[in-house]
């Protein structure tokens, strides 16, 4: 097991004192009244995955979302290196991808941030090393994230990605194998709802 308590981890996005906290449960992404807004971890969204991609099967969220505009910095939480990256072009995908890869305790993990612009993919090298706070990408929008509004997808992975994609979404049949694969990202986020 990981001792995250280990650390002390810089902030991912630098969040408003103020921003909602959508419930999803209802199948429609409503962060009106807010620039910024969280999606919870473990959170069952019916009807809001219906691509092809997702079958209207998928909808239990492994990770949590970050709202807000296009173009806000997602940075390091803590020091490591490029893992992967890339595009996912299929509607209702991530779109753009980093993924990175730390250590805690000689423990490796690693971290998704998702739904970013196409800058962000540029000139990254596998194994680059950076350093916590250093900014990784920034919130694409709607037409390179997937067709979604504009956020960051943040999943942490205790399984090593084999390519620049994690299933961030999953069904209610693998719910308890993927909370175990893919831990709380408020370990790293800290109590943001």
């Amino acid at each position: 097991m990981i001792n995250w308590s280990e650390e002390s981890f810089h902030p991912i996005v630098n969040l408003p004192d103020e921003y909602k906290i959508l419930d999803l449960t209802k199948g429609n992404w409503e962060s009106k009244g807010s620039d910024f807004s969280i999606g919870k971890y473990d959170e069952l969204r019916p009807n809001m995955y219906t691509t092809q991609l997702f079958k209207n099967i998928r909808n239990v969220h492994v990770g949590v979302d970050i709202g807000g505009p296009i173009g806000t910095p997602c940075m390091a939480f803590m020091d490591g290196k490029i893992h992967n990256f890339g595009y996912n072009p299929k509607a209702g995908d991530y779109g753009n991808v980093v993924i990175t890869e730390h250590k805690i305790g000689g423990k490796k993990f690693w971290a998704l941030y998702g739904h970013l612009d196409s800058k962000s993919i540029r000139g990254k090298i596998q194994g680059h090393f950076f350093e916590k706070g250093e900014i990784l990408g920034h919130f694409g929008s709607e037409e390179e994230n997937g067709g979604w509004d504009p956020h960051l997808h943040f999943q942490l992975s205790l399984v090593e990605p084999e390519t620049h994609d994690l299933p961030g979404v999953v069904s209610k049949e693998e719910r308890k194998s993927a909370l175990e694969k893919y831990p709380d990202p408020r370990l790293v986020l800290g109590p943001i709802y």
